[in-house]
């Protein structure tokens, strides 16, 4: 079953972007449009995104991936595909998936 996440299941709070709130968010590669990271629509999509990518309903692992977006994912990483492929990539190494 597809994770759904809701606002408060988030740990950082995040501005909403209510004028793009309807535009099309995240659903899978390839999808070369900017990441906004400082609005919750586009923050809550990726993170389902990924989660279900990990397999994972676990808040803790909902936790790892907004550490790692807001402490360790460099700015140049724009694209949302991008975005997806870090998270991704640096849970599993994080979590010793492989």
């Amino acid at each position: 079953m597809p994770v759904k996440l809701k606002a408060s299941d988030l740990f950082y709070k995040y501005p909403k972007d209510v004028v793009n709130r309807d535009q099309p968010k995240f659903r899978c590669k390839p999808d070369p449009s900017p990441f906004n990271r400082d609005d919750l629509y586009e923050v809550v999509a990726m993170m389902e995104a990924v989660m279900n990518e990990l397999g994972s309903s676990d808040g803790r692992v909902l936790n790892l991936l907004e550490d790692i977006m807001h402490q360790d994912m460099p700015r140049f990483i724009e694209s949302r595909e991008m975005v997806f492929d870090c998270l991704v990539e640096t849970a599993r190494e994080r979590l010793g998936l492989g």
